[in-house]
């Protein structure tokens, strides 16, 4: 079957906030409940900038990789965002912009693949972190998956704070099974996903 073609440009990401990095260090937390209301998608764009965004000419990322190699593959499962049709997104962080993989609205299939948490289908959006393990492991070896794992951990804080910056609620979901999240996103072979981070309205 073949696969939607839709791309969506995101807004220009914002590089001044009004709330200070320790103010939201010290508001940060893990938070499973989220109300009915859509989200911006200028709000999807920034978070998914503050993750993997490109922040400098060379092309580097808004979090550090290994070797520059940038394994990380972003997609947002999507169910309320202003402006976007439900669906599955994949990021591509050189330009800004989503790239949809599939349609229709896949919280709740994404929620059973998360060992059944059903909150997880009540977010506005889910955004899943994959890895291609090779990028790094073809330089570092064994040991290159450790570092794809260190990676995810700083891209995942980032987009915590950049969701707290806005007064959203997110968590780091990382039960669920592997094989059954990959079928629900169409996810290619050589993608393995890391870690769910589910955001909504507090």
């Amino acid at each position: 079957m073949a696969q939607p073609s839709e791309n969506v440009a995101l807004p220009e990401p914002s590089v001044t906030g009004s709330t200070s990095l320790e103010q939201l260090l010290a508001q940060r937390r893990s938070i499973r409940d989220y109300q009915a209301t859509a989200l911006e998608l200028a709000e999807i764009g920034q978070l998914l900038w503050a993750a993997q965004g490109i922040t400098h000419l060379q092309g580097l990322r808004a979090a550090p990789s290994a070797g520059a190699l940038y394994p990380l593959e972003l997609y947002v499962v999507t169910g309320r965002i202003e402006g976007l049709a439900q669906g599955v997104y994949h990021y591509d962080p050189r330009h800004h912009q989503l790239m949809k993989t599939s349609d229709g609205d896949l919280r709740d299939a994404l929620a059973r693949a998360a060992l059944s948490q059903g909150w997880i289908k009540h977010a506005s959006a889910v955004i899943v972190f994959t890895a291609d393990y090779e990028r790094t492991t073809r330089k570092y070896g064994k040991r290159g998956k450790r570092y794809v794992h260190i990676e995810v951990g700083h891209a995942a804080q980032n987009l915590f704070l950049q969701s707290e910056s806005f007064g959203l609620a997110t968590v780091v979901v990382g039960a669920f099974n592997d094989d059954e999240v990959a079928r629900v996103l169409r996810l290619p072979a050589d993608l393995q996903p890391l870690l769910l981070m589910p955001v909504g309205q507090k």
